[in-house]
C-alpha cells in the first residue's frame, strides 16, 4: 500500500444519527488502523479476525476521546470540516434480496396468474406516480404564477407611482422587504422542520438510487416542505428555478405510492405489500425522478435518460418501459390540467412547467461554418461552469463551518433575497436601454424613465420569473437588448445564482444556469452580427439556446439526457447535433478543472457514494487490505442474550452478521453458513421467536415475510425491545431466516474485482473468506468508497462521525 497517500483527519461536527440511531455499519478500521488507532500499535493476529458469540473489542468512543485530546478544541461558532472524510452516519440500503427459506417459499407459491397480478400492480403504481407528479407540478406552477404576479403588480404600481413624483427609494425598500419576507418563511420551514428539503434534492436522490440511505429523503413531510419551499423561493425573487426540485418531489411520491401506506400519517392501506423492500422501492423512485423531469420540461424521453444517466445505478429493459410510461402520464396530466386552467380545454400545448417555445428552423437554421463557433461556446460554457462550481465549493465550505445554525441560515437566505432585489432595482434604475413595446412578450413592462410606448429592457430580465426571462432571451426579436444590458445582467446574475445555490431553501439550479447561458449566448450572437454584418447571424436566439446548453452542461455535466431535454423543450430536432457538441465540449472542459456541481455537493456531505468503476490505480489492493475486521459472527443456533448484547453494543454498529456452524461448547470454527441482517434479528426478537433448549427445533410461532414487511422501513431500535432474563437464556434458530447463499470473495481478490461485484449487484455486505471458507473479514460500502483518485494518486479517506 505504498502508493496510497493516506489522509488522516477528523471532523468535530456533532453526531447526526439517522432515525434508527445507528452510526455506521462497520467499525472505522482498515487493517486495524483508522482515526485514533494509527498510533495504538495494535497488531491483528489471525485469530482476531473473527468474533463468534461475543462482542468486538473495538471501542469507537475511545478513539474519539484520543483524538479529542490530541486536537485542540475549535471555537464553538465554527465547525471544522475536511472534505477528505467519509461520514459514518449514512447507512446503506439492502438492494440485494435475502433469499432465505421464507422468501423462496413465497416465490415458489406465486403462479403465472399471481405473477401477472404483480406486473399489473407495477403498471398501476407507475400510472399513479405520473398522475400525482403532474398534479403537484400544476399546483406549484399555478400558485407561483398567481403569487409572483401579485408581487410584481404591487411593486410595478409603486414604481410607476413614485417615478413621477420622486421617492423611488421607497419602491426599493418595498421590493426588498417583500422578497426577504417571503424567503424568510420558505427558509424557516426548511431549516427548522425538514433540512433535507433544502436545495434541488437531485444529489440526495442520486445517493438514494446509488444505495445510500439518506435520512428522511423520501418522507411525506419532506414533500410538503419541498413544495411549499419551492413556491416561496421562486416568489421571493431568488435566482432559482422550480424545475429541479420536481425530481425530488416525484421521487418522494413514488416512494410513498409504491408502499401503499404512509408511516408519517400512520396509515396502512393494505395494498402493494409485495413491494415493501428496498429493491422494488428503488425502481419506483427511479420512475418518480423521471416523471419529475418530464413534468418540469415536458420531456418524457429526457426524463427516462436523466434517470438512467444521473440517477439509477441499476437498470433493466422492463424498468425502462415502465419509467417511460410514468413520464408520459406525468406530462399528459400536467398538460391537461394547465390547458383547462388557461381556458383551452382541448389545446394540449403546455407539456411542461417551462416551455422554451418553438424554434423555427427555417428562420434560425445553422450552417457547417457555425459548428466551430458552437464548439467554442461549449468551451466558454465549460470554463464558466467550472468557475461557478469552484466558487460555490468554497462558499459551501464556509457555510458548513460558520453558518451551521438554523437561525443563521434563515438570516443568510433573507440577506440574499434582499440583495437580489436591490441589485435588480439598481440595475434597472441605472439602465437607459429603452425598447418599444412589441406585442405582449413582456408580462410586467416597467417604463421608469423611458418615453411613452417604451419599456426598460433590463426589467424584462430582472422583473420577471426566471422561466419567462429565459423564453424572452430565446425569442425576443433582434435589437431587443443592448449589449451592455446583457453583459451587466450576465455578470450580476452569475454571482447571485452562485451565492443562492446552497442556501437553506428549496430551489433548483437548472433555470438560473439556463438564464445565465442564454444571456451571454445572446450577447455572443449580437457580437457576431456586429463583426460580420452577415444576415446569417441576424437572429441571436439560436446563440442564446447554445449558450444556455453550454452553461447548464458546464455546471451539472450532463450530456445525453440534457441533449434530449433541450430538444424536446424546444420542439426541434434540427439543433440536436449542435446541442450535443456543445454539451460534450462543456463537460470535457469543465471536468478538466473541477467535478460537476451535484457530485461536488455529494462529496462535501461526506456521503459514501460509489461511482461506476473503481479507481484506475487500485489493482494493487486486495480484499484483505480493504476489508473490515474483526467480524462479529453468529452461530446458526445462538443464545438470545448474546444476540441482544451484540445488537445493543454501540461501539460496533454492524448491520450484517455472517452465520457460522459452530458447537457452542468448543472454540473450533466451521465455515460460513449464511448472512443475517440486523433488521431481521430485531423482528425475530420482537416476535419472540425463541426455543427453550438448544436441542429443540420447533419455534413457538412461525413468522412470515409479511411480518418483516410490516416493520419496513422503520425497524424499531433494539432499545425498544424488552427481553426478560429468562428469555435471554433461550436459544434462537437462524436457519430459516438467514440468507444461506451470501456473496463471498477470497481475500486475494483485487479491489476493482470486489468493487465491480459489489456495485453491479447492489450489495450491502460482501463476506471475505479464506481457502477453508472461514470468515476473515467483511467488505461494506464505506470500505470501498474510502478509496478515491486524487491529485497525488490513490487517496484513502478517513471515517468520522460527521
Amino acid at each position: 500500500m505504498a502508493n496510497v497517500a493516506k489522509k488522516v483527519s477528523w471532523s468535530g461536527r456533532d453526531r447526526d444519527d439517522d432515525e434508527d440511531g445507528r452510526a455506521g455499519e462497520t467499525t472505522p478500521l482498515l487493517n486495524g488502523t483508522g482515526p485514533g488507532a494509527a498510533g495504538s500499535g495494535r497488531q491483528l493476529t489471525p485469530s482476531s479476525f473473527l468474533r463468534i458469540g461475543q462482542l468486538s473489542n473495538v471501542d469507537l468512543n475511545e478513539d474519539i476521546h484520543e483524538l479529542e485530546t490530541e486536537v485542540p478544541r475549535q471555537r464553538p461558532n465554527e465547525i471544522p470540516h475536511n472534505e477528505k472524510l467519509l461520514s459514518l452516519k449514512y447507512e446503506s440500503l439492502d438492494y440485494d434480496n435475502s433469499e432465505n427459506q421464507l422468501f423462496l417459499e413465497e416465490e415458489r407459491r406465486i403462479n403465472h396468474a399471481a405473477f401477472r397480478t404483480v406486473e399489473i400492480k407495477r403498471w398501476v403504481i407507475c400510472a399513479m406516480i405520473g398522475i400525482l407528479t403532474g398534479l403537484v407540478a400544476c399546483f406549484i406552477d399555478i400558485v407561483v404564477e398567481n403569487l409572483a404576479g401579485l408581487k410584481y403588480r404591487v411593486v410595478k404600481d409603486n414604481i410607476d407611482k413614485f417615478t413621477a413624483k420622486g421617492g423611488l427609494s421607497f419602491s426599493l425598500l418595498l421590493w426588498a422587504t417583500l422578497n426577504a419576507s417571503v424567503v424568510m418563511v420558505g427558509s424557516l420551514i426548511v431549516a427548522f422542520i425538514e433540512p433535507v428539503a433544502a436545495g434541488s434534492g437531485i444529489p440526495q436522490i442520486k445517493c438514494y438510487l446509488n444505495g445510500v440511505k439518506i435520512p428522511h429523503v423520501v418522507r411525506l413531510k419532506t414533500l410538503v416542505i419541498k413544495v411549499c419551499g419551492v413556491i416561496l423561493s421562486v416568489v421571493g425573487g431568488l435566482a432559482v428555478g422550480k424545475e429541479g426540485p420536481m425530481i425530488h418531489s416525484g421521487s418522494v411520491i413514488a416512494a410513498g405510492i409504491s408502499q401503499g401506506r404512509s408511516t408519517s400519517l400512520k396509515r396502512d392501506f393494505k395494498i402493494f405489500e409485495y413491494f415493501r423492500r428496498d429493491t422494488e422501492k428503488r425502481d419506483f423512485v427511479s420512475a418518480g425522478a423521471a416523471a419529475g423531469v418530464s413534468a418540469a420540461f415536458g420531456a418524457p424521453v429526457g426524463g427516462v435518460l436523466f434517470s438512467l444517466e444521473e440517477g439509477a445505478s441499476f437498470w433493466n429493459q422492463f424498468l425502462t418501459w415502465r419509467i417511460f410510461f410514468a413520464s408520459m402520464i406525468s406530462t399528459f396530466t400536467l398538460n391537461s390540467v394547465l390547458s383547462v386552467y388557461h381556458g383551452n380545454a382541448w389545446d394540449l400545448s403546455s407539456p411542461g412547467l417551462i416551455n422554451f417555445g418553438r424554434f423555427d428552423s427555417e428562420k434560425m437554421g445553422y450552417t457547417i461554418q457555425e459548428i466551430p463557433i458552437f464548439i467554442f461556446m461549449g468551451v466558454v460554457g465549460g470554463i464558466l461552469g467550472a468557475l461557478f462550481n469552484a466558487l460555490n465549493y468554497w462558499l459551501t465550505m464556509f457555510r458548513i463551518r460558520y453558518i451551521h445554525r438554523p437561525c443563521l441560515q434563515v438570516v443568510e437566505a433573507m440577506l440574499v433575497a434582499a440583495v437580489t432585489a436591490t441589485v435588480g432595482f439598481v440595475m434597472i434604475y441605472c439602465s437607459r436601454d429603452c425598447q418599444p413595446i412589441q406585442g405582449s412578450s413582456v408580462a410586467y413592462p416597467l417604463q421608469l424613465f423611458c418615453a411613452d410606448g417604451e419599456y426598460n429592457s433590463m426589467a424584462t430580465a430582472f422583473f420577471n420569473t426566471p422561466e419567462k426571462s429565459v423564453v424572452n432571451l430565446f425569442h425576443d426579436p433582434p435589437g431587443s437588448y443592448n449589449p451592455m444590458t446583457l453583459g451587466m445582467f450576465t455578470l450580476m446574475y452569475f454571482f447571485l445564482a452562485c451565492w443562492t445555490y446552497g442556501l437553506t431553501v428549496s430551489a433548483g439550479v437548472f433555470i438560473p444556469s439556463l438564464l445565465i447561458g442564454a444571456a451571454w449566448g445572446r450577447l455572443f450572437g449580437i457580437s457576431l452580427s456586429y463583426l460580420t454584418n452577415a444576415s446569417i447571424w441576424a437572429d441571436p436566439g439560436k446563440y442564446a439556446l447554445m449558450g444556455a446548453a453550454a452553461q447548464l452542461g458546464g455546471i451539472v455535466r450532463m450530456t445525453l439526457s440534457l441533449t434530449v431535454i433541450m430538444m424536446e423543450a424546444t420542439g426541434n430536432v434540427t439543433y440536436g447535433f449542435p446541442i450535443m457538441l456543445v454539451l460534450m465540449t462543456a463537460k470535457i472542459v469543465g471536468d478538466y478543472f473541477v467535478e460537476g456541481l451535484y457530485d461536488m455537493h455529494i462529496q462535501l456531505q461526506s456521503v459514501p457514494f460509489l461511482h461506476w468503476e473503481a479507481p484506475v490505480t487500485s489493482h494493487s489492493l486486495t480484499a484483505r487490505e480493504v476489508m473490515s475486521t474483526p467480524v462479529t459472527c453468529l452461530r446458526r443456533i445462538e443464545r438470545v442474550g448474546t444476540v441482544v448484547d451484540i445488537l445493543s453494543d454501540t461501539s460496533s454498529n454492524h448491520n450484517g452478521f455472517p452465520v457460522v456452524e459452530s458447537n457452542p461448547d468448543t472454540t473450533q470454527v466451521a465455515g460460513l453458513r449464511g448472512l443475517i441482517l440486523r433488521s431481521q434479528l430485531i423482528v425475530l426478537l420482537k416476535h419472540k421467536v425463541f426455543v427453550e433448549r438448544a436441542n429443540l427445533s420447533v419455534v413457538q410461532r412461525r413468522l412470515k415475510l409479511k411480518d418483516f414487511r410490516d416493520a419496513y422501513p422503520r425497524f424499531p431500535p433494539i432499545q425498544s425491545i424488552h427481553v426478560s432474563q429468562d428469555e435471554r437464556e433461550c436459544m434462537i434458530d437462524l436457519s430459516e431466516f438467514m440468507n444461506p447463499s451470501p456473496y463471498t470473495v477470497p481475500q486475494e481478490a483485487s479491489l476493482p474485482r470486489v468493487f465491480k461485484l459489489f456495485r453491479a449487484l447492489g450489495l450491502r455486505h460482501l463476506v471475505v473468506v479464506d481457502n477453508r471458507n472461514e470468515v476473515v473479514g467483511m467488505v461494506t460500502r464505506k470500505d470501498l468508497a474510502r478509496y478515491r483518485l486524487g491529485k497525488e494518486g490513490l487517496e484513502e479517506l478517513s471515517l468520522a462521525q460527521t
